[in-house]
């Protein structure tokens, strides 16, 4: 979904916890939301924040989960994020939505899953400012590409083998950063060395 492109929809809400279908953690910060399915994308839209209006005011929510019964255009918004925008015995409200640069602080950072070892290896991108298009790795020669799953991880299922190797990581405006990491950790964080600059 290009940044900056409005959409028409209609807003919803649930008992968000900041959890869900992109594999986050439980969140302090419940400005969040479920995208349908077909918006979704497997996945590709976890981490992609939007700027929603609706008939009494205006929100922004960070996508972390997936609405499987939702029609295109359809945003399923925690009870926090609805209050802002409606009222809640409202329950279902029209709404406007355009996807834009989320406002993080400091680099993104790469979540291996638990169970991640060398010869199976899960990556997650966080903290990221725009979404994210692609994650690739190598140690010498070429990149390979990860394959990216519907809970938003970036698998390999042969590993990347041990010791230090580099991650690219491109955003959904075709920025790269690339990053040394160590080794392959089980369920832990690393943080890379740079931020996407914000798309204009």
């Amino acid at each position: 979904m290009p940044l900056g492109s409005e959409q028409k929809g209609i807003a919803t809400f649930y008992d968000a916890t900041g959890e869900g279908n992109c594999s986050y953690d439980k969140s302090g910060d419940l400005m969040v939301a479920a995208m349908n399915r077909e918006q979704y994308a497997d996945s590709a839209a976890c981490g992609q924040c939007v700027d929603i209006v609706g008939p009494k005011g205006n929100v922004r929510v960070l996508i972390v989960d997936q609405c499987p019964d939702c029609d295109k255009g359809h945003l399923d918004l925690s009870r926090k994020a609805f209050d802002k925008i409606a009222e809640a015995k409202d329950g279902r409200v029209n709404i406007t939505w355009t996807p834009v640069s989320c406002d993080v602080a400091g680099p993104v950072k790469y979540h291996f899953k638990d169970g991640s070892n060398p010869w199976w290896t899960a990556i997650q991108v966080r903290n990221h400012r725009l979404p994210i298009q692609k994650l690739e790795w190598r140690r010498d020669g070429d990149w390979k590409s990860l394959k990216r799953e519907s809970y938003n991880y970036f698998v390999t299922d042969s590993g990347v083998g041990e010791g230090r190797f580099q991650l690219r990581v491109t955003a959904s405006d075709g920025q790269q950063l690339v990053d040394s990491v160590e080794k392959v950790l089980d369920d832990d964080t690393v943080d890379g060395a740079e931020q996407f600059a914000p798309q204009k």
